[in-house]
């Protein structure tokens, strides 16, 4: 068997994964499934929300760390479902300084029928993918993705 050394990259395809391509692929195709379904909401604003789904009332620097998104970005999307009804901002009565962002009603009135078809689009992506095939691509993502949050070596 070969080392990593000696494996012979598909350059295109390394690139494509790196770039987003398939992410993108995948966002345009959830964007286009959330229209004809009348939700009115991005991939972006998914993300956000299904973490607030999950627990609501968080600050926005807990919404960058999770998301790995910058404040600029996240303020736009916060600005974005305040815009749609969908969250708000709020006080954080602990600490003044911070606020919290919440779900509305109706942020949280579209959670299952986004959720159904966030998963429709999902099932579309990964036909013809085995589950086996699934768990090696998950295993090999996670592996690279921890590979770039560990702390640079100095002394290599």
């Amino acid at each position: 068997m070969k080392g990593i050394e000696q494996f012979d990259f598909d350059v295109t395809l390394i690139f494509a994964v790196l770039n987003g391509r398939v992410s993108a692929a995948i966002n345009r195709r959830l964007a286009t499934d959330f229209k004809e379904e009348g939700i009115d909401i991005s991939p972006e604003q998914l993300t956000v929300l299904s973490l607030l789904w999950k627990k609501d009332r968080v600050t926005q620097q807990e919404l960058c760390n999770i998301t790995f998104k910058d404040k600029p970005n996240m303020t736009r999307l916060i600005d974005s479902l305040e815009e749609k009804g969908l969250a708000k901002r709020t006080t954080d009565q602990n600490d003044k300084r911070n606020n919290l962002i919440v779900l509305t009603p109706e942020g949280k009135a579209i959670e299952e029928k986004a959720f159904l078809v966030a998963n429709a689009t999902m099932r579309k992506a990964l036909v013809n993918v085995t589950p086996q095939e699934l768990a090696i691509g998950q295993n090999l993502l996670k592996k690279i993705f921890n590979n770039m949050q560990e702390k640079p070596n100095k002394e290599a």
